[in-house]
């Protein structure tokens, strides 16, 4: 399944408005019309600038889409993210996120956490700041509960407390970090929404693309994507892109999944040792993204 992250359509570096949030919004509308069911998005992007773009251009939501938002993320004010997984603003996100995409429950809402990532985790016990989730969701204002950035050892606590519906942790072609989650989320029915599907963009020229994208007709980004689809039954994949252009290759490498034959697939994946994959230890081209993004805030 092909989904739309809408992380771009912020200003430069996911901070502000975007220039033109028209053509954001026209985005959005095609993505609807382009059969797009899942919208992935958090307060954090703007911050609150993408949520309130989404309610303006899809509200009242088609009865299909599911909005997946992200909280207790932040921003810093400089513009770096931090994870700010305090119960009260965890609590405080979750409304401000119903307000500004216009709806009174929530489809599904993430807790941000750091088991993905090469840093020091939270003072905040995980169970603090799901619990919250767990107790807005008995409320009424949240359907379904997932995690971002969750190693297995989180994962398996939150399950402790509550079904989880989705994950969505760092998986592209040349990062498998993800990989021991991704086979427990198989294992038990759980979404896996890979983020960074595209390695932001460093994918494109990746040479071991090109001959399925040459025989294929496609693009190497669209391979890419096609791989992740065919990877495993519990992706849902979401390329971001504020480019309508873009945003219909996207979505059309669902079809190019169809006609990647077993042997390419199997060729892609063995690129990577999936068996010697480490939770919060990033491909150097995540890193190289990442590091990217925390220099355009010098």
């Amino acid at each position: 399944m092909i989904g739309y992250g809408a992380m771009q359509l912020a200003g430069p570096n996911v901070w502000g408005p975007p220039d033109d949030p028209e053509s954001a919004r026209r985005v959005l509308r095609l993505a609807v019309e382009l059969g797009v069911t899942f919208f992935d998005t958090a307060n954090a992007y703007g911050p609150r600038t993408v949520n309130r773009l989404i309610g303006e251009a899809l509200r009242p939501f088609p009865e299909e889409v599911i909005v997946g938002n992200k909280v207790g993320a932040g921003r810093g004010p400089d513009g770096a993210w931090i994870i700010t997984g305090h119960p009260d603003t965890v609590r405080r996100q979750v409304h401000e996120a119903l307000a500004d995409l216009g709806t009174e429950t929530s489809e599904l809402t993430y807790l941000r956490l750091g088991g993905d990532s090469p840093v020091p985790p939270s003072d905040v016990p995980l169970e603090d700041s799901l619990g919250v989730l767990v107790e807005l969701r008995d409320q009424g204002l949240i359907r379904r509960i997932g995690l971002s950035g969750a190693s297995p050892e989180m994962l398996a606590r939150a399950q402790e407390m509550t079904p989880i519906a989705a994950v969505q942790n760092r998986f592209n072609l040349l990062d498998r970090s993800g990989v021991q989650v991704l086979a427990d989320c198989e294992a038990q029915g759980i979404m896996f929404v890979p983020y960074f599907p595209l390695a932001s963009g460093r994918l494109a020229g990746y040479d071991e693309l090109t001959g399925p994208a040459e025989r294929l007709g496609a693009t190497p980004a669209q391979v890419a994507l096609a791989w992740l689809l065919r990877r495993s039954p519990a992706m849902v994949v979401i390329p971001g892109t504020a480019n309508p252009a873009h945003l219909r290759a996207n979505v059309a490498a669902a079809e190019v999944a169809e006609n990647l034959t077993d042997a390419e697939v199997t060729h892609l994946t063995g690129l990577v040792d999936e068996s010697k994959a480490v939770i919060d230890r990033p491909h150097q081209s995540t890193l190289d993204a990442l590091r990217s993004a925390a220099e355009s805030h010098l």
